[in-house]
């Protein structure tokens, strides 16, 4: 080896050693450099968020809707948003009491939540949670895909009573249309048996169901971005009324306490 090329190498394992020092050099924190990069890109990742699904989940139907508009929402959001789905928090339950008061909880913690308001008269236990949610700021969806009108104006086509509150988006998706217009599109001149067989009913409706997500995942951002309508003042009393207002089992001080660490993670994450 030359001189040179001696010299050429010592300055490569300097320059190497520094850049090294400096990189796992502390930080005013206390951190290596390096892990304080590290923390502030993990901040500027995109947030996710749990969404509460709330609706009617009594028969295959439903449970097949639930269970397909979750996973397009969360396709669609690309995981943003995270449905949690309704017959996933009963399963456990071994009794009636038990499916309220798990349902119940579930939604306190949950960042948002999306309500399915179909039907001509809505499902009743759907409008317990929406107003529950609605008691604790939850930003909150309705979301119908019902053609039929159910209410005094066609804004919002259910009983009026239900209509009108804060930090609410509401969502109008009549899906029978929009599955005849797709199935009309592509398979106008399918029969029966071939449409079955190439399973092209099914496909019809992905697309509608798909369409619906896209809306909701909107619709989730604009309500995401509305200012929280209860007062900083009153978040510890609200909180702590709603563990015990429904009358849920269990001793008071560990539910106060559960409904304490959901609002210290709401405000955490500035839904409060």
């Amino acid at each position: 080896m030359t001189a040179d090329e001696r010299r050429t190498t010592r300055a490569r394992r300097s320059q190497t050693a520094a850049t090294t020092k400096q990189n796992f050099a502390l930080s005013r924190a206390g951190r290596p450099r390096w892990l304080a990069h590290a923390a502030r890109m993990k901040k500027k990742k995109q947030r996710s968020y749990t969404v509460f699904l709330g609706g009617e989940l009594f028969s295959l139907k439903h449970l097949v809707g639930n269970a397909g508009l979750a996973e397009a929402i969360y396709e669609k959001s690309h995981g943003r948003f995270r449905c949690l789905l309704p017959q996933d928090l009963v399963w456990r339950a071994r009794s009636a009491r038990a499916i309220r008061d798990g349902t119940l909880r579930t939604l306190a913690a949950c960042d948002l939540a999306l309500f399915n308001f179909d039907g001509t008269d809505l499902d009743s236990g759907t409008v317990v949670e929406f107003m529950f949610a609605k008691f604790a700021d939850i930003p909150a969806v309705l979301l119908r895909t019902d053609i039929r009108s159910a209410g005094g104006h066609r804004a919002e086509p259910w009983n009026l009573m239900a209509s009108n509150f804060p930090r609410t988006v509401t969502v109008l998706a009549p899906s029978l249309a929009d599955y005849r217009g797709a199935l009309h599109r592509r398979h106008q001149r399918l029969d029966d048996a071939l449409r079955l067989a190439g399973l092209h009913s099914s496909a019809g409706a992905q697309r509608v169901c798909e369409s619906v997500a896209a809306q909701c995942v909107r619709a989730l951002e604009r309500v995401l971005a509305m200012e929280p309508a209860m007062p900083k003042y009153l978040r510890e009393e609200a909180y702590q009324w709603l563990a015990l207002a429904p009358g849920l089992r269990g001793k008071q001080k560990a539910l106060r306490k559960e409904f304490e660490r959901s609002l210290e993670r709401k405000v955490g994450r500035d839904l409060l």
